[in-house]
């Protein structure tokens, strides 16, 4: 069984094909700038990697070239487009919809509901679904929602404490997001510790960040909440917040309230700390210079990691394994120095020359920590292949 995962943005198309007969990757590939004049379109198949430019209008196309280019005859290595069982989509948040689940009309209907809570990622996915449901109705369809690891989240941990009908009427929960990336790091730490019963603190740090308190390989808390925009700071989102801030903000810039939560959702986070950039390298480097606000930015992150860190070894009752991965994760080695700065006394002691030079899959605490540290650079393609081809054997 072969299956294609996909991962969208507002003009991009980012895919793997995935064996599952050996779990094997087939191929990768990339189209950017969809929409405009000359879309840039990428892939490798058995190390071979090719690169063209061509007009792509839409998502729905986007699929076709990708198809196209898996099918080639010079180049491809699938005869036919019917060799892919399904296309998974690693989507965001369904609403009252979460797991994994075939898309349906009355399926995008509800994330469609929820586009006020995920702007920069329900409707490329929506308006992509809907055409290829359209287009190419002999592929299925499969959303693997990234709220699905985190239904295990017990109650107290998912509520707020706003009027109780609130989170029922209109769900007003906190869903948890990242949870294909979560639920691959419960899966490989346990493979690489050879333990089920493991306490694990995963750190998923990137453009988008967030924490997991996990146990026994479930999800107990996750510092997203309702939205991708909530939590830990991200790139160019705000994290954590309070709502009652925004009238003084209202008052202050004249702006309406959709205009601030623009602001919010696509200049806050490392961008709007630091007037940098929202890329960690970028801020890392300006602060290495004397920026002021760049250290900032990087102390805040660093402060609010250390932040869930010590509130999900309370929850655990103490931590096995905390686990670094995403692009910040598992290459940024003086930020992971700092998450972990002064916690001997907790049973955390860092490697810090394994720490530097580690590259990849590694463990970069000392032999006598208590707690082991890792570097897992995470695989939320493969959990969403997987989930896929666990619904249509089902």
């Amino acid at each position: 069984m072969k299956i294609l995962v996909a991962n969208l943005g507002s003009t991009s198309f980012k895919y793997r094909l995935l064996d599952m007969e050996d779990e094997r990757q087939l191929a990768y590939g990339a189209i950017d700038r969809i929409g405009a004049p000359e879309s840039l379109c990428k892939v490798a198949i058995g190390g071979h990697q090719h690169e063209r430019t061509l007009h792509v209008p839409n998502h729905a196309e986007a699929v076709r070239q990708c198809l196209a280019q898996l099918t080639d005859p010079a180049t491809g290595c699938l005869e036919n487009a019917a060799e892919v069982a399904a296309i998974g989509f690693k989507a965001v948040h369904g609403g009252k919809y979460s797991g994994v689940q075939r898309v349906s009309a009355e399926l995008l209907d509800e994330m469609e509901k929820m586009n006020h809570l995920a702007p920069a990622h329900n409707p490329p996915y929506i308006a992509a679904m809907r055409q290829l449901n359209d287009q190419l109705p002999d592929i299925p369809l499969v959303a693997a929602f990234e709220t699905g690891f985190h239904q295990t989240i017990p109650d107290r941990h998912r509520y707020y404490a706003v009027p109780y009908e609130w989170a029922h009427d209109a769900l007003i929960q906190r869903w948890g997001f990242h949870g294909a990336s979560h639920r691959y790091i419960a899966i490989r730490t346990a493979e690489l510790i050879g333990r089920n019963d493991l306490r694990i603190i995963s750190c998923h740090l990137g453009g988008s960040s967030s924490i997991c308190a996990i146990r026994d390989g479930q999800s107990v808390a996750n510092s997203f909440g309702m939205s991708p925009q909530s939590g830990l700071p991200h790139n160019n989102r705000v994290g954590l917040f309070d709502p009652f801030a925004l009238p003084g903000i209202m008052r202050h810039t004249g702006k309406s309230l959709d205009e601030l939560l623009d602001i919010l959702a696509s200049q806050g986070g490392l961008l709007g700390l630091s007037g940098t950039s929202g890329d960690l390298r970028d801020v890392e480097q300006a602060a290495a210079g004397g920026d002021a606000r760049a250290q900032l930015a990087v102390d805040v992150l660093v402060t609010e990691v250390r932040h869930y860190l010590g509130a999900y070894m309370v929850e655990l009752g103490g931590v096995d394994a905390i686990v670094f991965t995403g692009g910040i994760g598992e290459n940024r080695d003086a930020f992971r120095a700092a998450v972990c700065r002064d916690l001997e006394t907790f049973g955390i002691v860092l490697d810090e020359q394994a720490n530097r030079q580690a590259q990849g899959e590694a463990k970069i605490s000392t032999d006598d920590s208590r707690v082991e540290i890792w570097i897992v650079p995470t695989n939320e393609e493969l959990i969403v292949a997987r989930q896929t081809k666990e619904l249509l054997s089902r």
